[in-house]
């Protein structure tokens, strides 16, 4: 059997002394010097140790000032179901409303922006080929949750009502019944999660640490004669969230 990355055993020695709270939270933890002297290990080793804790939420890092143990928050329940589709709101409204929590969420949309190689791929379009892109960032009791960047066929929806997601009459209320306007059954959706690290960009949106993990998830809605009609690719950090899928199981 391999043996355990020293980094790795470092990170279970400090998650056990705050599990046994000998540190409580808002403790500042040893320097790192400290810690690797203690344990014969380099600091790289400790910090690699700490950050792998910080992206966990067990920690939680201060400019200038150390490490400290995080206070304990409660992760956030997202469901991943069809039957979060609302006919008259968003899945992220109906979610954050099942666990007690105020929504909401800002966007900025722009109109025929070409499409790159990936997304175009994902929507069965040529490369190049316009699309409505919408940059989301979704909010919980007024913090950032998840972040979302959604591709739509310019084609698709132009001369529309629903041209713009969260513009005009049936703003905010989600892909299936946006589409529904403009006779566009959406018949499914596939997701593929994976885990990864945080950009920059995301942990600044976020407020994460650089590089802590967040579970990025490509999501595409096809209508009911398989066309893709949106794509999305959907960020949630994984120390503030929990993502649970419902399956509608058929019984006829």
């Amino acid at each position: 059997m391999p043996e355990q990355a020293p980094y790795l055993r470092i990170a279970d020695e400090l998650r056990r002394r705050i599990a046994e709270h000998v540190w409580e939270p808002g403790d500042r933890l040893p320097s790192r010097a400290q810690i690797g002297q203690e344990y014969g290990v380099g600091e790289n080793v400790v910090r690699r140790a700490q950050e792998l804790l910080i992206s966990q939420g067990l920690l939680e890092g201060r400019a200038g000032s150390g490490t400290y143990v995080a206070e304990p928050r409660e992760r956030v329940r997202m469901v991943r179901s069809s039957a979060r589709e609302q006919p008259d709101g968003s899945p992220f409204r109906a979610d954050m409303k099942a666990v007690g929590r105020q929504s909401d969420w800002e966007s900025r949309s722009d109109v025929k922006v070409p499409a790159p190689a990936d997304i175009a791929a994902r929507l069965g379009i040529a490369e190049g080929d316009l699309c409505v892109r919408t940059v989301y960032e979704f909010l919980a009791n007024g913090r950032p949750v998840q972040l979302s960047t959604s591709w739509e066929p310019y084609e698709l929806t132009v001369g529309t009502l629903i041209v713009l997601p969260e513009g005009g009459p049936h703003a905010g209320v989600g892909v299936v019944n946006r589409m529904a306007v403009i006779g566009i059954t959406v018949g499914h959706a596939v997701e593929q999660p994976e885990p990864r690290g945080a950009t920059a960009e995301e942990a600044s949106l976020l407020g994460i640490q650089n590089g802590a993990y967040v579970t990025h998830i490509r999501r595409t809605y096809y209508s009911d004669q398989g066309r893709p009609v949106e794509t999305a690719d959907i960020v949630v950090p994984v120390a503030h969230c929990e993502i649970v899928y419902e399956i509608p199981i058929n019984r006829q």
